[in-house]
């Protein structure tokens, strides 16, 4: 028995000892090289902060098995100094816990420190007391700035280097980035820019990681930092130096840039369009697999080498940490892993089984530089060989339109338009990136009502108890300043709140009064929202949004003989934006004059400003006289007296718990105990019924709420035609529905029961129609045609079997403890439709439901070759395809 101990602990000595040993990580023109190898390096995005510890396990496992070597993650300065020289690295911000995980899983680690992130996130991820250091100017050759830039960044290598976690120790990290995205912007900084630069890239190495650093966006990186790009399509980008290889840190994998008439964009290269992810007023983007297979594919073909997803999982913007304007809580960003942790189907599959095509052309892809030759127009092979005979091949269409035959070494491929096939060896056809072989999936939501504790004591009738918001004035940290001050240099963005209070008299004789005639209260601020109260009651509205976040408004009030109050309540929605200018398919063009639009993304950003700044006025509506109250003295007030009281944990003696609940009405707090949905499944909130503010669980934000703001009832279509240059304008879906209705709960949050929900209600609602939504599994489909590549699994196989083979549809069960209890839909033939909305068409066999049916119902997974063979052959001499639908149970 002793003997056998010693031998274990001498075994985990080994794998301690194995697993610790340095990694050399250099570059060269082709690769990544780590420990003298070059590698082809599949990456992607998931920032720790957006899921929680509990997720992260299940989000690296499935990256993995998704096919990538690396995670990349941003890190927020923000969240980690919240206060100057106080760090937080617990929970959501465990950022060593995060990278140790990845490390466990065996994957590799790109940390971009920035400290800028942009990342749709607050302020870019800046710490607003940044803003209040006496000479600073962001991002430029400013001394103020450098200093705490250099502080900060040396803080995560130290932290990074304590935890032996760069590669050069024996830890997964094996890339930096210093800044981000500056060469979009950086001649608006004039000279200073370059000398910042210079200077950024020399403090970078001066840290001594062990690693290689990379900048994107920036093509005049100093060496040895590697510039990379970021972009939808990445193929025709060239570093700039021979001496570094070609490498892709953005791949938008579902985001959005919408412009009105994108083709005439490609040839003015002019119009600034509003950058959308998901924000609240918006319509809701979408890439098809097909294109950003055909974006990946190209990228290899042309000669690059490490290429990563942004995003690969985009997770939730909880608390206030969404950026903006107008950003909405989710950052799902139509990922392969969605924001719940499920994997998207088919985006997820056809993209692993992309990942294992190219990993199969690795040999030959480090060997040498690509060949490039023309096969007819719009149309090019890429050869690459190994010095001892190897040889793997690209063939691509980039016809927006026609499909094509081409001649290849002798043999004949197809290839629709805007598509690659991939050829390992040459010869065969491995993959095709338009030729979707895996299953997609329809979630469901399955709604149940919140399940409040009514027996409790503070839950008396409706289950509610609720707590209003004073209107105006409330908080003994108030104080008083001639004229309109600025927003966010007021508020440090402690709240999204700043109130503005004004008193005045008006005598019986003033023009106001006369003739009983209204007045007209106007208002002008630099955003993001206002309400006005008028001697304690709402009188107006009106919000900005993701294109223009400045409110202009004229309010029609009515005032009284002697003492008057007006009360504004001003609002932001996140302190960010970006602009990003495309002018070919293959290329990116960014403005520099972005400084007058936009709030934080571009030069100057934090220059920008929030709130009433005027002019304020009280304008007769028949007799023209005005009154501007611009200058006079205001009472001010930062945040809500809840948020000080603290009312989101819930824990007050104030709550008031009476059977008339109080609905649709501004500025109230809501609270109630709930049961947690049963089962493992992933939760949401659905907020339809409430309007606008934000709901914490437990004590934890889950966010901004704002399902009143609607969607236009334009720009959407039922489906999206991958081919040709991805512009959001044409991947559009959730017309005239709020941009966001269900908002993520994690299972970590919850307990079995006794839950505390609390909301604040900005602007009038029904929590009683709030719901909880369970994330299913709708259905499983696929559809293969009899033209598709056989399934990857068989490229080991040898070439007599491979040829005996048959494309094949394969069918699985989302979790190991559920089969295949239906058949929705199987044809074989010519089906029409998509997963959902399948139909037959004029062909179709009649064996093939039952066949189907016999082979997958009571099984976990199944599989059916797609040949007349198997399934019979209803129409002679014509092309068939297998569509079927199922459901698990």
């Amino acid at each position: 028995m002793r003997r056998r101990t010693e031998m274990l602990v001498l075994l985990i000595c080994l794998v301690i000892v194995t697993t610790s040993f340095a990694s050399t990580v250099t570059y060269d023109h082709r690769a990544i090289v780590i420990d003298g190898k070059r590698r082809v390096l599949i990456s992607g995005s998931i920032h720790y902060p957006r899921s929680t510890p509990e997720m992260w396990p299940d989000l690296i496992q499935k990256s993995k098995d998704g096919g990538l070597d690396v995670i990349e993650t941003y890190v927020f300065w923000n969240l980690h100094e919240p206060v100057r020289n106080q760090y937080n690295f617990e929970g959501r911000n465990d950022l060593v816990k995060f990278v140790k995980l990845v490390a466990e899983a065996g994957l590799y680690v790109h940390l971009r420190i920035g400290p800028y992130v942009c990342a749709e996130w607050n302020y870019g991820g800046f710490p607003l007391w940044l803003h209040f250091i006496p000479g600073i100017k962001f991002r430029t050759d400013n001394e103020p700035f450098k200093a705490e830039m250099q502080r900060f960044t040396a803080k995560i290598v130290e932290l990074m280097k304590q935890e032996k976690l760069y590669a050069s120790q024996g830890g997964p990290i094996i890339l930096s980035q210093i800044e981000n995205e500056y060469g979009n912007i950086d001649s608006a900084y004039g000279a200073a820019a370059k000398p910042y630069i210079k200077w950024a890239a020399g403090m970078a190495i001066s840290l001594d990681t062990g690693v290689p650093w990379v900048m994107c966006q920036q093509s005049d990186a100093p060496d040895p930092i590697i510039n990379t790009c970021n972009g939808f399509y990445c193929d025709q980008f060239t570093p700039n130096s021979n001496k570094k290889p070609k490498m892709w840190t953005e791949n938008w994998s579902g985001c959005c840039f919408p412009v009105s008439n994108f083709y005439q964009f490609l040839i003015t290269s002019r119009h600034i369009p509003n950058a959308r992810f998901l924000s609240f007023g918006g319509t809701v983007p979408y890439r098809p697999v097909e294109d950003l297979a055909f974006a990946v594919a190209r990228f290899f073909q042309r000669g690059g080498t490490f290429q990563n997803y942004y995003m690969y999982h985009g997770g939730t913007n909880f608390d206030r940490t969404t950026g903006g304007p107008f950003i909405a809580t989710s950052y799902d960003y139509d990922a392969p892993i969605d924001e719940y942790g499920q994997v998207r189907q088919p985006k997820w599959g056809h993209l692993r089984d992309v990942h294992k095509a190219i990993k199969l052309c690795e040999e030959a892809l480090i060997a040498t530089d690509p060949k490039i030759s023309s096969l007819g127009p719009n149309l090019e092979a890429a050869v690459y060989k190994t010095g001892s005979g190897g040889c793997s091949a690209f063939l691509a269409n980039i016809d927006t339109k026609s499909d094509a035959t081409v001649n290849f070494n002798g043999n004949s491929y197809h290839l629709p338009a805007w598509s690659v096939s991939i050829l390992p060896d040459c010869k065969n056809e491995v993959l095709n990136t338009a030729k979707v072989n895996s299953m997609s999936v329809i979630p469901s939501f399955m709604h149940e009502s919140l399940n409040t504790n009514a027996d409790s004591i503070d839950s008396i009738g409706s289950g509610w108890s609720w707590i209003n918001e004073p209107v105006g004035i409330s908080k003994a940290s108030a104080f008083n300043k001639l004229g309109l001050l600025e927003q966010i240099n007021t508020t440090a963005d402690k709240s999204d709140y700043l109130w503005y209070s004004l008193s005045m008299n008006i005598k019986g004789d003033e023009p106001f009064l006369q003739d009983g005639s209204q007045t007209v209260l106007h208002v002008e601020s630099l955003g993001h929202g206002l309400h006005a109260f008028i001697n304690g009651k709402l009188a107006g509205s009106r919000t900005g949004n993701s294109n223009n976040a400045k409110v202009k408004v004229d309010i029609p009030i009515t005032v009284v003989p002697g003492k008057n109050t007006i009360d504004l309540l001003s609002l932001t929605v996140g302190l960010q934006c970006r602009y990003v200018i495309y002018n070919r398919y293959n290329s990116v063009y960014v403005s520099s004059n972005w400084r007058h639009i936009c709030q934080n993304y571009g030069a100057f950003f934090d220059l920008s400003g929030a709130g009433v700044t005027g002019p304020v006025k009280l304008n007769g509506l028949s007799n023209g006289s005005s009154i501007d109250l611009s200058s006079q003295q205001w009472t001010y007030q930062v945040g809500l007296k809840g948020e000080d009281s603290g009312l989101p944990s819930g824990s007050s003696s104030e709550w008031v718990s009476q059977p008339a609940l109080p609905k649709n009405q501004p500025l109230i707090w809501y609270k109630t105990n709930f049961d947690a949905p049963t089962g493992n499944d992933p939760v949401a909130l659905d907020f339809m019924g409430m309007g606008k503010g934000e709901a914490w669980i437990n004590g934890q934000s889950i966010g901004r709420y704002w399902p009143a703001y609607i969607a236009s009832n334009s720009g959407c279509t039922d489906s999206c035609d991958y081919r040709g240059p991805y512009s959001a304008n044409k991947c559009r879906k959730n017309c005239g529905k709020p941009s966001q209705q269900l908002y993520h709960v994690p299972r970590s949050w919850l307990k079995p029961s006794g839950n505390i929900l609390v909301l604040f209600e900005e602007m009038g609602g029904d929590p009683t129609q709030l719901a909880f939504a369970t994330r299913k599994m709708g259905s499983l489909c696929s559809h293969v045609s009899d033209s598709h590549p056989l399934p990857m699994d068989m490229w080991g196989l040898d070439s007599k079997t491979r040829r005996a083979s048959n494309p094949t549809l394969s069918l699985s069960c989302p979790s190991p403890n559920q089969v295949i209890s239906s058949i929705k839909f199987a044809s074989f033939g010519t089906p029409l439709g998509t997963c959902g909305s399948f139909s037959h068409g004029r062909c179709s066999s009649a064996k093939a439901h039952s066949i189907v049916q016999k082979v997958c119902v009571g099984s976990t997974s199944c599989s059916i070759d797609v040949s007349t063979k198997t399934l019979g052959d209803p129409c002679k001499g014509v092309k068939k395809s297998l569509a079927v639908e199922v459901s698990c149970a």
